[in-house]
């Protein structure tokens, strides 16, 4: 089936749950009570699709019981519109690897056809535990390894920022919580951020590949990869050693493509249909509530009813360009390492505020570079690792994740404070402002940056983060707007975002620094 019949089907299933949860509010209304009863936990038991914990167990379950050019086709053994396999490669590979696991010790966990909705205690402990494994072996040792080789920082500042990275609420909360491997590709990434930063650039691009071919989001990710080593190559010199690096990057790319793509490049017809699956662009412009531009924006203005797809797309697309252009462009005339983790920042943070079809939990994406600059600005960083996190509130609602999203949080937030306190004072130099403050003032000589503004922004923020959860959770909303509190919280979190947008720009664009020459992490 195509993307728009699945996406017909999984809207029509959503509507359905709406409509569920609808009666069971009215009903609520109806006997004046002000709380909420229960929490919907994500689909689970509930049939016909049961939930994303299904989606990976079924994935496990297709590689496992058919043949590799079958995985992304529908057939009667491979219900696209079921949980359909729409990651790359690697994904599958990985879910393959895991179902013959699953099968060795128990069988019915990937039995094709008759283990749908299958869900057991044993089971969730084993796809945990998979996350684990997944985590131990690619995620945690890059994550030490960026730490630990970070030089001209102290050991504490190591110490502080390893604390920080691998408590980052966020990643635990989907990956463990929501049945997901997004460590994987994240962790690739971080190994090609590594191997960069040691100039070791044909193993960053292999790094880099590997990402890509586990989870198509990384796209998020390629422009900063492809301006630094494009830069590189300009500055040795385009006619000489330059051309021959971009030859051998070149190279690499495409080996390391071809090496993950193998099964599905014998046939034009499997390649297409591998891509159809990658990109289903008939889905729209967004469909859950997630904290970008699109999602927000329509609270005040129906952009899929007023734009056609197609003018959607392109309207995307656009603002995604503008958004990331100066990055990329600065990065490609002054390649350096420092000024290339903020790129990864501005041209991720720009995909999920402008780009096509955004997941609520691809916010990970810009996470994960932001955790690598927590040293650079270690107060805003954090506050945007809280944010992040809490941005995708309904979804970890709807898992039942409340309980664990507040302590992880608030560990997150006690260890940081403790690690990474915030300046007494936050100057402008604190917050690596200064000059940027002081080109507005050759044209403003009375601009200056309160200090206490700022903080007084930051427990506002904090405060309004605790009230929408507790409201999320516990308040029953108006029946003419079912969806307010994951509208509110979108919105909330996406004002958060571009001004965090607005920020990392500055830093990257006004740092007056010498880094740029400097050869460090």
């Amino acid at each position: 089936m195509c993307a728009g019949q699945c996406h017909s089907v999984l809207t029509q299933e959503v509507q359905a749950n709406r409509a569920h949860t609808s009666v069971g509010e009215n009903s609520i209304s109806s006997r004046k009570l002000p709380f909420k009863s229960t929490i919907w936990k994500g689909g689970a038991h509930k049939p016909p699709m049961f939930g994303d914990y299904e989606a990976q167990r079924h994935w496990q379950e297709i590689t496992f019981s058919l043949p590799v050019k079958q995985w992304y086709f529908n057939s009667t053994d491979n219900n696209l519109q079921y949980w359909g396999l729409d990651y790359p490669p690697l994904t599958a590979y990985h879910s393959f690897l895991c179902g013959h696991i699953a099968h060795l010790l128990n069988p019915d966990w990937v039995a094709l056809n008759t283990s749908q909705g299958y869900e057991s205690f044993q089971h969730k402990l084993f796809m945990r535990t998979t996350v684990l494994v997944a985590d131990l072996i690619i995620y945690i040792p890059a994550v030490i390894v960026y730490c630990f080789c970070t030089r001209e920082v102290s050991s504490k500042k190591r110490i502080s920022s390893l604390c920080c990275i691998l408590l980052y609420p966020g990643l635990i909360l989907i990956d463990y919580g929501h049945f997901q491997y997004n460590s994987v590709s994240l962790g690739f990434a971080l190994w090609g951020v590594i191997a960069l930063s040691f100039e070791w650039d044909l193993l960053g691009s292999l790094a880099f590949s590997f990402a890509l071919n586990y989870k198509q989001m990384e796209l998020y990710h390629s422009l900063p990869f492809f301006c630094y080593l494009f830069g590189k190559c300009l500055k040795r010199g385009i006619t000489g050693r330059g051309l021959f690096l971009l030859f051998k990057i070149g190279v690499t790319v495409i080996a390391s493509f071809a090496l993950c793509w193998i099964p599905f490049l014998t046939e034009t017809g499997q390649m297409l249909q591998v891509l159809r699956r990658l990109f289903p662009v008939g889905r729209g412009l967004f469909e859950d509530k997630v904290a970008n531009v699109w999602c927000s924006l329509s609270t005040l203005f129906k952009v899929k009813k007023v734009l056609s797809s197609e003018s959607q797309l392109q309207l995307s697309f656009l603002c995604t360009l503008l958004s990331v252009l100066p990055s990329c462009i600065k990065l490609t005339m002054h390649p350096s390492v420092r000024g290339f983790k903020f790129a990864l920042v501005n041209c991720a943070l720009s995909f999920f505020l402008y780009s096509f079809q955004v997941h609520e939990k691809s916010i990970l994406l810009v996470a994960l570079p932001v955790s690598l600059i927590i040293n650079d600005a270690p107060w805003i960083s954090t506050w945007f690792l809280l944010v992040s996190t809490f941005s995708m509130l309904p979804l970890l609602l709807k898992d039942g994740l409340l309980l664990a999203y507040i302590i992880t949080s608030l560990v997150f937030l006690l260890v940081s404070k403790s690690l990474l306190p915030a300046p007494a004072n936050m100057s402008e130099d604190s917050l690596n402002l200064k000059p940027f403050c002081i080109s507005v003032r050759r044209y403003l000589p009375w601009f200056r940056l309160p200090g206490y503004l700022i903080k007084l922004s930051f427990y506002t923020s904090l405060m309004g983060m605790a009230s929408l959860t507790l409201a999320s959770d516990i308040l029953v909303p108006p029946l003419r707007f079912p969806d307010l509190f994951p509208v509110l919280v979108s919105s909330f979190s996406c004002v958060h975002f571009l001004v965090f947008l607005f920020y990392f720009n500055i830093i990257y664009f006004w740092h007056s620094s010498n880094e740029s020459s400097k050869k460090r992490l």
